[in-house]
């Protein structure tokens, strides 16, 4: 008994190995998730956390609020105008009220809506187009000649002249000023992309993609873009709340969306001569102004760090 029991030991401790030809290409790393890694990054660090949620909790009190204010610029508030004016912010009127009895909590937060859907709306446009030109752009020589051209000419035109000719011809509102920001836009951002993709478009890769006779545009959409997302994602953060600002200052300078639309350039154009009596007029907007324009940057740059798989350890 003792014998078979050692010999089946033996055969337990010692068996022959079995042999699998498709063992040696077994991967022993853990299984990588390339989204997944960018929200794990993304959330580790707690400031970013803070201000993503900031962020969030103003685009969607500024989207959502002025539906069930019924806030309009043109009608003007049915009270009594002159114990509704210039009321200091209390418990019952948050910001305060304006010089003809508006709610400022109201006009503030319409304003930030049209602000942020005209910001999207122009980055989501002139990252379309320059993203598609800009492949294209860069990957191709003989459409670098001539579109080399027409950047030098479009880049010496002065945005702000520009933009009151528009104005002045298209009259102001939130198409025009859409149309305003994005028909020139759209270059700057397709000359980025384009200096990217002359950077690794001749690597062996893309030489050895060549060689098996790969279309340019697949080699573009496969090979090329992929690479470029975190550059991307760090473009257009910047863009948001750049388009922010000029909205704000072509409304300002009384050429954004006129008297039809809030903005909150025109308020702080309208609330700068109350500064010495009542300062909150200005600063609320200016405020609010800074923290969206801020965490939209901040989150923005966060998200295309974190788009980077060289931060993905």
């Amino acid at each position: 008994m003792m014998e078979e029991k050692i010999v089946n030991n033996e055969k337990e401790l010692f068996g022959f190995a079995s042999f699998d030809k498709y063992e040696s290409e077994h991967i022993a790393a853990p299984k990588y998730s390339y989204w997944k890694s960018v929200w794990r990054t993304f959330f580790r660090n707690k400031f970013t956390v803070a201000v993503a949620i900031l962020m969030l909790v103003l685009v969607l009190f500024a989207l959502i609020q002025p539906s069930f204010s019924g806030y309009d610029p043109l009608v003007a508030p049915n009270v009594n105008k002159e114990e509704m004016r210039f009321v200091k912010p209390c418990a019952e009127h948050i910001f305060g009220t304006d010089n003809v009895g508006n709610e400022v909590f109201d006009v503030v937060w319409a304003g930030a809506k049209n602000s942020i859907i005209i910001s999207f709306v122009c980055t989501f446009i002139n990252m379309i187009i320059g993203i598609a030109v800009g492949a294209i752009w860069g990957f191709s020589k003989k459409m670098d000649k001539w579109m080399i051209e027409v950047y030098n000419v479009v880049s010496n035109i002065p945005f702000l002249l520009l933009a009151m000719i528009l104005s002045y011809v298209m009259g102001a509102g939130m198409g025009t000023l859409i149309f305003v920001m994005c028909v020139t836009d759209w270059i700057f951002v397709a000359y980025f992309i384009r200096t990217q993709v002359m950077i690794i478009r001749d690597r062996e890769y893309n030489l050895a993609s060549k060689c098996l006779g790969t279309n340019t545009w697949t080699m573009i959409k496969n090979n090329i873009l992929p690479y470029l997302i975190s550059v991307i994602m760090t473009y257009a953060a910047r863009m948001i709340p750049s388009l922010i600002s000029y909205e704000v200052f072509l409304s300002y300078m009384g050429l954004g969306l006129g008297v039809t639309k809030a903005s909150l350039g025109r308020m702080i154009s309208i609330y700068t001569s109350y500064m010495n009596g009542y300062p909150h007029l200005f600063w609320i907007p200016v405020t609010v102004l800074a923290l969206l324009s801020v965490s939209l940057y901040i989150v923005g740059q966060r998200l295309a760090d974190a788009a980077d798989p060289r931060t993905h350890m």
